[in-house]
């Protein structure tokens, strides 16, 4: 069997590149394909194969600014050849679940998440308030375009497989198609308690994009006069630091280490955002550490009602902060949650997905 493996692009290693790192040590022999790779930035596991790039990658400016080159995303990745390969695998959360493979090939999208700026998230990335009034009329027709792009390719793709049953559900809705369900992986063997006692703060570990609410937390946690450390960077970091105004601590990206030991001594874990499924909360559950989340999207199918963590009903500052409050009073059992996070562990999600591929690349009479 011949494999490719395409994901998005290669700038860190987010919860995309964790399923390609796993996909990866399954299939050494596999060649990745990616719109953009910044070298570095990925684990050795996935340096080492074949990495193919697209014309993006020589683009200027494009390691920071590669987001701006959106509408080219497109043709970019129409432009690659697949013909060699008998099964494709794409990990998609924009355009990779359109590459044109060859007829006799199979394409298995392992999605996780249909374009969401071009979809329900428009307001979001480009509303007035964001973008100013101009920028938000330039950019309507351009995702509006991106958008029925998006839903005239989704039969290139002969299965999908959505990363929670909130994906599923929205592969539905935008592509009409049917999606089974196989969490993401999470790395439970490394992410686990040592028996440090609590400290007195909340963590948030997250992307500083706009759909993750971090404003929220911040302001919910100083209502709950807890301090708030963040982990993470993104586009979105210099406006959230002035708008904390000394409130939260920013501490960039951080080694696994010192994520680990951050998840380890934290009170409580937040999500302030819907997810799509949402690797930080099982990773923090991983550590015994309980999570307080909004109750929409992907947590509430990783987090356990006042088992796990609490969940928030309303995206509002006082709610959070009222479920902070309780999560630092309530006395949770950190084995209870070690024990729930362990069923989304890597080697699940490799058996699972290496099924999959295996049952993708028999002819159909065998299958």
């Amino acid at each position: 069997m011949r494999l490719a493996l395409v994901h998005d692009w290669l700038t860190g290693m987010r919860g995309g590149e964790k399923v390609l790192e796993v996909l990866c040590e399954r299939f050494p022999d596999a060649e990745v394909f990616t719109l953009l790779h910044i070298r570095g930035s990925v684990s050795p596991t996935i340096e080492r194969h074949a990495i193919h790039t697209s014309f993006v990658q020589h683009l200027p400016f494009v390691e920071q600014y590669y987001r701006h080159y959106l509408p080219l995303f497109p043709t970019a990745i129409e432009q690659f050849d697949f013909g060699r390969f008998d099964v494709v695998l794409s990990i998609s959360h924009c355009s990779v679940k359109a590459v044109i493979k060859a007829p006799r090939a199979r394409h298995l999208c392992y999605c996780l998440t249909p374009m969401r700026y071009a979809w329900d998230q428009f307001e979001v990335y480009f509303g007035a308030r964001r973008m100013g009034p101009m920028g938000n009329r330039l950019m309507r027709p351009i995702m509006a375009r991106l958008a029925r792009w998006d839903r005239d390719t989704e039969g290139r793709v002969d299965r999908y497989v959505a990363i929670s049953h909130h994906v599923a559900d929205r592969i539905g809705r935008y592509y009409n198609r049917e999606a089974s369900v196989v969490y993401p992986p999470v790395d439970t063997a490394f992410f686990h308690p040592d028996g440090s006692p609590p400290e007195r703060y909340a963590l948030i570990v997250s992307a500083l994009v706009p759909y993750k609410r971090i404003e929220l937390a911040v302001d919910a946690c100083r209502q709950a006069g807890v301090p708030l450390t963040i982990v993470g960077d993104g586009p979105e970091r210099a406006g959230l630091e002035r708008m904390a105004n000394g409130d939260a601590r920013f501490l960039g990206r951080v080694s696994d280490t010192d994520l680990r030991d951050l998840y380890r001594r934290s009170a409580v874990v937040l999500l302030p955002g819907e997810e799509d499924f949402g690797i930080v909360p099982v990773e923090a559950q991983a550590c015994g550490r309980p999570v307080v989340a909004l109750g929409r999207g992907g947590a509430v199918e990783t987090v356990e009602p006042d088992e796990t963590g609490i969940l928030v009903s309303e995206p509002t500052v006082l709610a959070f902060a009222e479920a902070i409050d309780r999560a630092l009073t309530r006395g949770f059992d950190a084995g209870v949650i070690r024990r729930h996070a362990e069923r989304f562990g890597r080697e699940r999600f490799g058996d699972e997905i290496e099924a999959l591929v295996h049952a993708e690349s028999q002819p159909a009479g065998d299958a």
